[in-house]
């Protein structure tokens, strides 16, 4: 039901913008997360938006200040901006949505995409 794009191959200090968008249900009425998870590691939070309007974003400490999450309501998608990307930024990463809960943690969400690979690499 999610659906996501942009990953790609970049090298460190570059850019990447990832798309999450769903068929069949409306994303702004969603609470949407990013995650992502590295070979032999855990799935773990990068960035979620609120559902609401103006509502509250959230960051893992890890990207503060270079990845940017946002809603694009009139495509029906969340994108989430990867600026200033490191080696350790790769990862597969997942959009993931539900209706009441916002957090970082990748148990809380109900509907999962397949994953985007990106890998930051010279």
């Amino acid at each position: 039901q999610l659906v996501e794009s942009g990953g790609g191959l970049v090298r460190p200090g570059g850019s990447l913008r990832l798309s999450c968008t769903a068929a069949g249900f409306r994303l702004d009425s969603n609470n949407i997360g990013w995650f992502r998870q590295a070979p032999g590691k855990e799935r773990e939070g990068v960035s979620c938006i609120s559902s609401l309007t103006g509502g509250p974003t959230y960051y893992a400490d890890s990207v503060k200040g270079r990845f940017t999450i946002g809603r694009d309501n009139a495509n029906n998608s969340v994108y989430l901006q990867m600026d200033s990307l490191k080696p350790e930024d790769t990862a597969v990463y997942y959009c993931a949505a539900d209706p009441l809960r916002l957090s970082l943690s990748p148990s809380r969400y109900t509907f999962w995409g397949q994953g985007t690979q990106v890998t930051v690499s010279s």
